[in-house]
């Protein structure tokens, strides 16, 4: 899976991803990241690559010819559009299901903005998706790039050691995870709970999904909207705390 990101700060970027899990499956040659300086294709001896927004008011906006030429820097001469997102604080909040669809895709580019963001004529030309992290306003988008490629580069094939242990994480199948314990047996008076000693894999397995649909009602009950009950859920959490007749 190839990543080509669009941004003025590419050394942000190999900073963060360039070590742990994401940078051992570069090296593993099982992820392709390029960061590309929209700097590099300036056509002013300054760099320069905003300018004053015919809109008036505060603030300036990235041109559109450098990002363009940055962008063709990477796909003239393919066969193939690469999927563009631009990372944008208008566009659809970033989830696991949207991670999940991401790996759908061979190669992503995705467009970083600054300042007051970019010309819309070269985001209506290039730009295939926006996503966002959620409501709120960034300064740039390479953390929003940093997290959605670390969150769709990690459902490779490979990436993680094991590549079912995601499956069981909070979101991938619309509760959150269950709470985890390690040695020692016994933390501050603090004991595992009995079942996760008793070897019984039955059991084991039920008192996660039981806790996972607690911490659900408990962190994040707008999730148990959204996601599949069954009548057992159902009745495990009206047996356990009170909850709406709807979920």
């Amino acid at each position: 899976m190839r990543f080509d990101v669009l941004t003025l700060f590419p050394d942000m970027f190999r900073a963060v991803l360039g070590d742990s899990i994401i940078g051992r499956a570069e090296k593993a040659g099982l992820l392709e990241l390029n960061f590309i300086d929209i700097r590099d294709f300036t056509q002013n001896k300054h760099r320069k690559v905003d300018d004053t927004p015919y809109s008036g008011g505060g603030g300036m906006l990235m041109s559109p010819e450098p990002v363009y030429a940055a962008y063709m820097s990477i796909a003239e001469g393919l066969s193939y559009k690469p999927y563009t997102i631009f990372m944008s604080p208008q566009g659809e909040v970033f989830n696991q299901d949207k991670a999940i669809g991401l790996t759908k895709h061979n190669h992503i580019v995705l467009l970083c903005g600054h300042y007051e963001g970019i010309d819309q004529r070269v985001l209506d030309e290039i730009v295939d998706a926006e996503i966002s992290l959620g409501d709120f306003v960034l300064t740039g988008g390479e953390i929003p790039a940093m997290a959605v490629i670390d969150a769709a580069a990690r459902l490779i094939p490979g990436v993680l050691a094991n590549d079912g242990s995601f499956q069981n994480e909070s979101h991938f199948q619309g509760l959150l995870e269950h709470p985890q314990y390690t040695k020692p047996r016994v933390w501050h008076d603090k004991a595992v709970p009995e079942v996760l000693l008793s070897g019984n894999h039955k059991l084991i397995e039920q008192w996660k999904h039981e806790q996972s649909l607690l911490a659900t009602l408990k962190k994040r009950p707008d999730m148990l909207h959204e996601t599949w009950l069954t009548e057992d859920d159902v009745l495990f959490l009206k047996k356990h705390m009170e909850v709406p007749d709807e979920v």
